[in-house]
């Protein structure tokens, strides 16, 4: 979750580059390319099902595609760190969904972690206004600036049903393949739009260090981040998992802060104690009570 902070913050200059749907389209054709090892099925895994496909073309669409089309425009119109702000709902949407879909009993240490770590956030979205936010782009207005909050809210609705899904894959796939398998779908859903704006841009104006930063959002995005998050998937609850979130808007903050100069002040600080807080409040050891057996990792995931 760290690691999708970072490159959260660092979509911004790339996405003041590329136009948003070429940009996504890049993202997955050089995930796709590095990861075409890891989708030859295992010898141990059973053949894909209806259902099982039905789930990875959602998670692809909601947690992979949408999500970040959304969060590109949404960071597009405010900063990082107002996408920090956003994005730290993200463990309520966990949690709720692990409860509602799932049927998995939350428990009451949970449940507070998560209204830690939203109150953390609530407090640094009392301490910055959305017009505040946004001057890090000239072209910003306040009606943008609601857009994009709006962008930003909905992505973190697809990152809670990304993880929830993701969940329930663990149980029949390993973590390189369901990684390899959304991604693949994401690049055919943004081949058509991403074709479109290819044709008509002009890629020599491209700097070779935003060609860098794109790569490195590439692997991020589509291969480290998701394969980490899928194998911590496998031994952890989807609502004490979501937790580990908040980590995602901390990280997006910091770097808007620490590499593209946006401001940092003293509540804001203090509201990520808090936040940082609820991941102390949900790994604790329980005090009594049998501990769940640890999930045995696939060879070809270690």
């Amino acid at each position: 979750m760290s690691l999708v902070g970072s490159y959260v913050a660092l979509s911004k200059p790339l996405a003041a580059v590329f136009p948003v749907f070429l940009l996504t389209w890049l993202r997955f054709g050089m995930g796709s390319l590095a990861m075409l090892h890891w989708l030859r099925r295992p010898a141990a895994e059973p053949r894909l099902t209806r259902q099982t496909r039905g789930l990875l073309f959602l998670q692809a669409l909601l947690g992979n595609f949408l999500f970040t089309v959304c969060m590109i425009y949404g960071v597009s119109l405010t900063s990082a760190s107002t996408a920090g702000v956003v994005m730290a709902s993200i463990p309520a949407c966990v949690a709720l969904m692990s409860w509602l879909f799932l049927r998995e009993q939350v428990a009451p240490r949970t449940w507070l972690a998560v209204a830690c770590a939203v109150a953390g956030i609530a407090l640094f979205a009392l301490s910055a206004s959305p017009a505040g936010a946004t001057a890090t782009s000239a072209a910003s207005t306040p009606h943008a600036a609601w857009l994009g909050w709006a962008l930003l809210l909905a992505a973190s609705a697809c990152e809670g049903a990304y993880s929830v899904i993701g969940k329930k894959l663990t149980g029949s796939l390993a973590p390189r393949r369901i990684t390899a398998l959304i991604n693949l779908w994401g690049l055919a859903l943004a081949t058509p739009a991403g074709l479109w704006w290819a044709l008509r841009f002009d890629f020599s104006g491209v700097t070779g260090g935003m060609w860098l930063l794109l790569l490195f959002y590439a692997l991020a995005a589509c291969m480290w981040s998701v394969w980490l998050w899928m194998t911590g998937l496998q031994a952890v609850p989807a609502a004490q998992a979501g937790v580990f979130t908040v980590l995602l808007p901390v990280g997006a903050a910091l770097v808007g802060v620490l590499v593209l100069g946006e401001r940092f002040t003293a509540v804001q600080l203090l509201a990520f104690g808090i936040a940082l807080a609820s991941v102390v409040l949900a790994t604790l050891p329980a005090r009594s009570g049998s501990r769940p057996a640890p999930t045995t990792l696939k060879a070809d995931d270690r």
